[in-house]
């Protein structure tokens, strides 16, 4: 079994945040298996027992879901304007879930949502080079070579981008439009937006469509599914974990 430190134990278990469980700590309101414990160093694992100010610590299941996300949804886990966030799809769950990175309010598609930080920060890292695939409607119609500078490494906002590979879909001349299919593996603010404009082809519409291995098949938007271990397995080993 993982150790984790008791601080952030206590925060995952939804009693402090991870700064007053270090406190509580410190101030010798906790105990593990019956011990007073003042160390912020302690590392505890599931089979030890956790007592906060005389409550047992009940502790949250990791949970780990595929959720198909709707364009007009905000991917957090609250809004301070009444729209609707992800976390709205999941009000059977008693688990705090949280989504891994974001997508944008108007693009719709593929995003995990799960409670095991260190999960999400595997997933988001671009160190670890998972690809994201995106299928997009633009303005315009582009030849093959117009997206060479994307499969290249284009520069955005002064930053040099990783080589993507990009395709065309589908053509649309008569509206003057095509689909256009991008995968990249780093998650920049609005960088597959930002990258199709860059090289003359505005996005008109955007769904991300894969995640690794992971695709929407048999989701409509606003369902979701539980990721099966095999699928947590392989993903961390994608990563390299």
């Amino acid at each position: 079994m993982a150790e984790e430190r008791l601080q952030k134990v206590i925060a995952h278990a939804g009693v402090a945040s991870r700064r007053k469980a270090e406190d509580l700590i410190t101030s010798g309101h906790v105990t593990v298996n019956g011990a007073l414990v003042t160390e912020l160093g302690t590392k505890v694992d599931d089979s030890d027992k956790v007592v906060v100010d005389g409550a047992p610590l009940i502790r949250e299941m990791k949970q780990y879901f595929l959720l198909y996300k709707p364009r007009g949804v905000i991917t957090a886990v609250s809004d301070n304007k009444g729209r609707k966030v992800v976390n709205d799809f999941f009000d059977d769950i008693h688990e705090r879930l949280y989504p891994v990175g974001r997508l944008d309010y108007d693009t719709s598609g593929l995003i995990i949502m799960t409670n095991d930080g260190d999960f999400a920060n595997m997933m988001m890292h671009p160190k670890f080079h998972i690809d994201k695939r995106y299928v997009a409607k633009v303005k315009g119609v582009p030849k093959g070579i117009e997206l060479m500078p994307l499969r290249n490494g284009i520069t955005i906002d002064g930053r040099k981008l990783a080589k993507a590979k990009a395709a065309v879909i589908s053509r649309d001349k008569t509206k003057q439009t095509a689909i256009v299919e991008l995968t990249i593996h780093q998650g920049l603010n609005h960088q597959v937006k930002k990258m199709l404009k860059a090289v003359g082809f505005p996005v008109l519409k955007l769904s991300r469509v894969g995640f690794g291995f992971l695709t929407l098949d048999g989701l409509q938007p606003g369902d979701y599914r539980k990721l099966s271990h095999n699928e947590i397995y392989q993903l961390k080993e994608a990563a390299g974990a």
